[in-house]
């Protein structure tokens, strides 16, 4: 990535990450769980102090934001498919999963710009959510406890995206420090096994689910591997939403013509060499934040790499 560094003498102006900046994904996503982490805490703190039991907050106001392992619950709450891996209802449990997204997300983003780690997340919620279910289904022990089984909590995301950032970045070292710093999969794996072990008790569903995270994560980044990208209709469907409360925002949708600068060699046979302009540095460099370097074309890595030897104008 020498090209992008040495790009910054261009002085490209340059966004500050601050709470809610547009684009960064890793803040918007931690800052949506401690959202629900807070609303949840503040109803709690309003049933202490109404004295109500503790049983009361988890009966009347936790039920619709855990994914209950019961069908019959689920069809009458189908929205806690989503709320459920953006609630916490602990400090411990909030403050772990959120310090391993930061970290393992992070990279993640360093790796594929800022949108993939959202729908890495969310895969990995939906199968943690699928396979609970099941586990509860077909897990003998588990099955007189269906009623009273319930999910909560980001594991499941959280292990998608440290599984695709393991996978992208196997050789990535966390403390660094400490005698060089311990590998990224040597993380992952342990937290696998613990998971893995945890499936030989009345846990066995929670477990599993984290497993099932971890599997979507791999998935992901294996189809993506191969040009098959699971991040783009979710995408899609994001920005149509978006456009709808924002009628007036311009489609990001341009005609290729309109994209690409081309000018003459004047030698036979003719040839077409990408124009650096800086429209064009720019749209590039716009494209690796939402994508990621590796998803450049070879044109347009070679246009960066001129650009950091030319002065635009």
């Amino acid at each position: 990535m020498g090209e992008l560094d040495r790009y910054s003498d261009f002085q490209r102006p340059r966004r500050r990450i601050t709470l809610g900046a547009d684009g960064n994904a890793l803040i918007g996503l931690i800052t949506i769980n401690i959202i629900f982490f807070l609303l949840l805490l503040v109803i709690q703190v309003v049933y202490f102090f109404f004295q109500a039991p503790a049983s009361s907050f988890n009966a009347q106001v936790v039920q619709y934001f855990e994914l209950p392992a019961s069908l019959i619950k689920l069809s009458e709450r189908p929205w806690t498919v989503l709320t459920y891996m953006f609630s916490h209802t602990g400090v411990i449990h909030i403050l772990s999963n959120m310090i391993w997204l930061w970290a393992f997300g992070y990279i993640l983003q360093e790796l594929t710009g800022n949108r993939k780690l959202i729908p890495i997340y969310m895969y990995g919620g939906f199968a943690g959510a699928v396979f609970f279910i099941i586990s509860n289904y077909t897990i003998p022990p588990l099955k007189p406890f269906i009623e009273n089984s319930a999910l909560i909590g980001g594991n499941a995301g959280v292990m998608a995206v440290a599984m695709a950032t393991t996978m992208l970045a196997p050789g990535y070292r966390f403390f660094q420090q400490l005698n060089g710093g311990i590998p990224i999969w040597v993380l992952t794996m342990v937290y696998i096994i613990i998971d893995f072990a945890g499936v030989a008790s009345m846990g066995a569903a929670h477990s599993i689910s984290h497993l099932a995270g971890a599997g979507a994560g791999f998935t992901f980044v294996y189809l993506l591997r191969k040009d098959m990208d699971g991040s783009i209709w979710m995408l899609k469907f994001y920005d149509w939403l978006m456009n709808i409360f924002n009628p007036d925002k311009k489609s990001e949708g341009m005609d290729i013509k309109e994209k690409i600068f081309y000018k003459s060699e004047g030698r036979k046979p003719f040839s077409k060499t990408s124009n650096v302009t800086q429209q064009r540095v720019d749209e590039i460099l716009d494209k690796i934040n939402q994508k990621g370097y590796h998803f450049l074309t070879d044109e347009e890595k070679g246009i960066l790499k001129r650009a950091a030897n030319e002065d635009l104008n």
